[in-house]
């Protein structure tokens, strides 16, 4: 029987200090050298060294909660990051002095993938050997297929497209973070973000025209990265005569850094030079039926039972790959619904 539930995010610096040692904890064990380091930073402090994330998750929590409560799920909401405080391991130290053993997680990442889904697995069971406590802990699976979460991504959407005052019809560009084509191949990443994407324009029942491109793309150039880039894509639409588009970040829950520095400056200043109309839809955020999501996919879990999807998408549910737990027997994370 769950007795706590844990939400998971990413985690982001709070202040210009915080930045260089965030970016040391997203990327530990990879020996990418400060200089390179100091470049991203350069995307965090254009916004003062404060990432939006974590203000952004306490607002989903302040929400979240009231209506778990509505949902009859009366468990205490925990949160906790991989890479910022509040730390995940501070976090479940605070779980196991409260009290609690058998915990219900939830990431922010509605994906499959090694770091959408099982790196969170591999996260959880070593912040629970490093604050040394004995906890039970179930992770949710992904739910990009979620009716919630589409339907706010269709609501999202839909208020871009009618409040905007459009100089011709746009196209249509969802947008995901990029992954490394060798990491997709182990998940269902790729076919899960189309599956979203379609489920949106079928919601949308608009004859606009429709792609999928991709951003955040890291690493050496020789690493090959799931494409077009939206940068990339954005040129070869204007060579095709389009002037106007609507990005749809249909990878992202929040307008987090990757929604704030690669759409928001780098695509819109694409678009601007290309004298290309360019909006961008908001993200899922705090929109009421993501929050409904939500609640259902933890009370379904606490009930031990499957979450709900499309009635008429088949399930693609995590694969022994990308959400397999870790090796060593004694790690707690046991499961994932």
């Amino acid at each position: 029987m769950s007795d706590a539930l844990l939400l998971v995010s990413f985690g982001g610096p709070e202040g210009p200090e915080d930045v260089m040692p965030f970016l040391r904890n997203v990327t530990r064990g990879r020996n990418v050298p400060d200089e390179r380091l100091a470049a991203v930073a350069e995307h965090y402090h254009h916004f003062g060294g404060r990432s939006p994330v974590n203000d952004q998750i306490r607002d989903l929590l302040a929400r979240l909660g009231p209506a778990l409560v509505d949902a009859g799920v009366e468990l205490p909401v925990y949160w906790g990051n991989r890479n910022w405080h509040p730390l995940l391991a501070d976090t479940l130290r605070q779980v196991a002095d409260d009290g609690h053993r058998h915990v219900v997680a939830l990431a922010t990442s509605a994906w499959s993938s090694y770091s959408g889904c099982r790196q969170y697995r591999e996260d959880l069971a070593r912040a629970a050997a490093d604050a040394d406590v004995e906890l039970s802990i179930v992770k949710i699976r992904p739910f990009h297929d979620h009716p919630g979460f589409v339907e706010a991504q269709v609501d999202r959407a839909r208020s871009a497209l009618t409040e905007t005052e459009w100089s011709g019809p746009p196209q249509l560009v969802f947008v995901a973070h990029s992954i490394p084509v060798a990491m997709a191949a182990t998940s269902d990443y790729a076919d899960q973000v189309e599956v979203a994407a379609d489920r949106v324009v079928e919601r949308l029942d608009t004859p606009l025209a429709h792609d999928l491109a991709w951003c955040s793309r890291s690493g050496p150039p020789s690493v090959p990265w799931l494409e077009p880039d939206v940068n990339d894509h954005l040129r070869a639409l204007a060579t095709e005569g389009v002037t106007n588009v609507l990005l749809v970040p249909v990878g992202f829950v929040s307008d987090h850094m990757e929604v704030a520095w690669d759409l928001d400056v780098e695509a819109a200043a694409t678009a601007q030079q290309l004298g290309m109309q360019l909006v961008r839809a908001a993200s899922v955020g705090t929109h009421p039926a993501f929050v409904d999501a939500l609640v259902d996919l933890f009370s379904a879990a606490v009930a031990g039972q499957e979450r709900r999807t499309l009635a008429d998408t088949p399930t693609l549910s995590c694969d022994e790959m990308c959400c397999r737990l870790p090796d060593a027997a004694d790690l707690p994370v046991v499961a994932a619904v």
